[in-house]
């Protein structure tokens, strides 16, 4: 056994050494290596959207059991509950006016759980919610996603508030987590069925940014054009990198913490 984990304690002692600029080019390299893996082994790269979506329900399913079993919620944001409903009560409204299709009925079944663990957090369990450890101001990411999708929206024949709402989802999604992130850097301990949840999040996030990308190669950039002109092409992959990126540090902590055969998710300082 110590000699199983020998080699991968050398390694993350030597990645934890490496200047920032470093570990950057690692998680590029890393990421890129994993998506040539999934391109050769998923054929139908629609495959991937399904199978984020799946990892987003499991991520969910894991709070609904925390909540309802062990009866706290401790470790979780409200904040970024809020942020999750938001964006997908404007996705859903996008979808109907615009494309009702089977993504359609995936964001109305998400919904009503993230609706389910926002009631349980905000009524059922309010005396275990970490109000203090929750101090994110969501204005921060709001208001700033709001006046990109003015400036940045699709150049589609749809209603310009249609257009501007699709947008102002896309960029949303981007940052929800972020007051997760932060309240779990406050507490700086992750119990484990919260680093569950977010870790299913950062797969999730990694599987549509794969999806997104994969099929702009294999249309050969065709796609971009599809979605119209302009930014908004390529804002729309920028924010599935963003949102992948924001994860990946954490992501990178729980397999460490997996494989160390850790229970509770410790969090150096500057991880989120």
């Amino acid at each position: 056994m110590r000699g199983a984990k020998r080699p991968l304690g050398v390694v993350t002692s030597w990645v934890r050494r490496q200047p920032p600029k470093v570990k950057a080019f690692l998680a590029v390299v890393t990421g890129m290596a994993a998506l040539v893996f999934i391109r050769f082994i998923v054929h139908d790269h629609d495959n991937l959207f399904v199978a984020a979506e799946a990892a987003h329900a499991l991520g969910i399913g894991v709070l609904i059991y925390k909540l309802t079993k062990e009866k706290t919620c401790a470790g979780l944001s409200l904040k970024s509950q809020d942020l999750t409903a938001l964006f997908l009560a404007v996705r859903l409204y996008c979808s109907f006016v615009m494309e009702y299709d089977i993504h359609t009925i995936l964001d109305t079944a998400t919904l009503v759980a993230t609706l389910f663990v926002i009631y349980m957090i905000r009524f059922k369990l309010r005396s275990t919610y970490m109000v203090d450890k929750d101090n994110f101001a969501l204005y921060y990411v709001v208001l700033p996603c709001a006046g990109l999708a003015l400036l940045i929206h699709p150049s589609t024949s749809h209603n310009i508030v249609n257009r501007i709402s699709w947008a102002f989802c896309v960029y949303l999604e981007a940052v929800s987590v972020l007051p997760q992130l932060r309240l779990m850097q406050n507490t700086k301990i992750v119990e484990p069925f919260t680093a569950h949840y977010v870790f299913a999040l950062g797969v999730a996030r990694f599987l549509s940014c794969a999806h997104w990308v994969l099929q702009v190669l294999d249309t050969r950039g065709r796609l971009l054009t599809a979605l119209g002109y302009g930014l908004w092409p390529s804002m729309v992959l920028l924010s599935e990198i963003v949102q992948t990126f924001i994860l990946a540090d954490f992501c990178y902590y729980y397999v460490k913490s997996l494989v160390g055969g850790q229970l509770v998710l410790r969090l150096p300082s500057g991880v989120v």
